[in-house]
């Protein structure tokens, strides 16, 4: 009999991680899904063969489940990843310290490659904690992990997004508030992203490096939204708010359930989330990067006035 190629996923039922899922299945590889609730990621198994795709209890808390799940693995990735913390410290935990964590488990069990994913912007010292988190994860990885591959995308977009989707719906208010509009961002393709892992599982030349992924076009936040309300065909002016008022904002969205804005987030608006000059990307690893302009119209049509049903008289 042929021997199971096994791949581990962690985080490999969110947003990216559905994404490289599919990618890997595709590739013949056995996919355990290590996630805290199994039952939330059941979704995934449509993507392969019956048993192929196995969702598994894998909490980044447990040192025991984090073994098992990595336990005869041939790659590993680690997308374990959030927007904004439920409690005080989850940045440092998720972030910070589970990365390193996951990358020590995979080398003890004998992986022979590990692709992490990270973020444009990390950076220990940069007054957001997201961001310095961020790179407390990439530090963690190399040391436990020393030929893993980092991928830092900027903003992320596809169907499920929560960027473009986000703005979108905003636009059917009276007027689009505009927080930091001149901040640059080079949105890439969540596909794209996950071919970036597949390819930097395969290649053996991308051990050791770190990649920035960005697609085709640099927008700014003002160009961003300028997009969106051309795409769902609303007019609406377009306000600048000031940055004093948004922090006072921030300050109390953020304790709601699910915040719409939180003040770290408005610290990461204050820089530019773009690929550095002369640092490996998409390209290097075979990959032409999708345009906002051919995907984002397609998903962002349910926001049409008429829901995409009918144009506006």
């Amino acid at each position: 009999m042929l021997e199971r190629k096994v791949a581990t996923v962690f985080g490999g039922s969110g947003f990216i991680g559905r994404y490289v899922v599919q990618r890997l299945a595709q590739q013949d590889y056995v996919v355990r899904v290590a996630v805290r609730d199994p039952a939330g990621a059941r979704f995934l198994q449509t993507q392969g063969r019956v048993g192929q795709i196995v969702p598994l209890a894998a909490p980044i808390t447990d040192a025991a489940a984090v073994a098992r799940a990595v336990e005869g693995a041939e790659v590993v990735v680690n997308l374990i990843g959030i927007l904004y913390e439920r409690r005080a410290g989850d940045f440092d935990r998720l972030q910070g310290q589970a990365p390193g964590e996951v990358a020590r488990a995979a080398k003890a069990a004998g992986a022979t490659s590990f692709v992490h994913v990270s973020a444009i912007g990390a950076d220990a010292a940069s007054p957001s904690l997201y961001a310095r988190s961020k790179a407390a994860g990439e530090a963690g990885v190399r040391a436990a992990f020393p030929e893993a591959t980092i991928l830092r995308p900027s903003v992320v977009f596809g169907p499920e997004d929560e960027f473009f989707n986000r703005f979108a719906a905003m636009a059917r208010l009276p007027f689009m508030p505009v927080v930091a509009g001149a901040t640059r961002f080079q949105p890439v393709y969540v596909g794209d992203v996950a071919d970036a892992v597949a390819a930097a599982l395969a290649r053996p030349e991308a051990r050791g490096k770190t990649y920035e992924l960005g697609g085709p076009r640099v927008m700014s936040m003002r160009e961003v939204l300028r997009f969106i309300l051309d795409t769902t065909r609303r007019r609406r002016p377009m306000v600048d708010m000031p940055m004093g008022l948004m922090r006072f904002q921030a300050g109390l969205l953020q304790k709601l359930p699910v915040p719409p804005l939180t003040q770290d987030q408005l610290l990461l608006l204050e820089r530019d989330n773009v690929v550095g000059e002369g640092v490996p990307g998409l390209a290097d690893l075979g990959i032409a990067a999708k345009a906002v302009e051919t995907v984002v119209p397609g998903y962002l049509k349910r926001f049409r006035p008429g829901g995409g049903r009918r144009e506006a008289a």
